[in-house]
């Protein structure tokens, strides 16, 4: 993590490392949505179908496709809250940092426990880590964010930690 030393990154915003960005958000795997879903991304195993095949395979029922826990828990929007660069506004906390532009850097997935139709997921994000480093064409910054989504049951069913690049 980088010290303060005037750069990109306020001390405010190194404090945050661990904190929540935002209130846990829940909601509930229904089998239409999971199924559309998984139709959609072109996935079409017969465990996200058939409840039979599912318990065959030794799941307690219908399962939702891996990457469908961070559909499931995203909120509608009003277009009133659609910013400039097509993304909404979210309830999520603001990390300030010293830089013009941020981009998505990537995605990694932890797939600990299947999602399945009846489950309630909620999702906690929180800044994992966040560091300055020296490029080819100057300063930027790394932001590591990490997301939880846990079953009703209290398990974690997986973890998405998103990599973020500001300069």
């Amino acid at each position: 993590m980088a010290e303060e030393t005037g750069g990109l990154i306020p001390p405010e915003t190194l404090a945050m490392v661990g904190e929540l960005l935002g209130e846990p958000v829940s909601a509930e795997i229904t089998a239409k949505e999971a199924q559309r879903y998984a139709q959609a991304v072109g996935d079409l195993d017969p465990i996200y179908f058939d409840e039979a095949a599912a318990k065959a395979a030794g799941y307690r029922g219908l399962v939702a496709p891996p990457t469908f826990v961070s559909h499931v828990v995203v909120q509608g929007q009003p277009l009133d809250r659609l910013r400039e660069d097509g993304l909404f506004r979210t309830g999520a906390r603001a990390m300030p940092l010293r830089v013009r532009r941020s981009m998505f850097g990537g995605e990694e997935w932890d797939f600990l426990e299947p999602a399945c139709v009846g489950d309630t997921i909620t999702a906690e994000s929180r800044l994992k880590a966040i560091e300055e480093k020296q490029g080819g064409s100057g300063a930027f910054v790394l932001t590591t964010r990490e997301t939880t989504y846990t079953n009703r049951r209290g398990e974690v069913v997986a973890r998405a930690r998103q990599i973020g690049i500001a300069r």
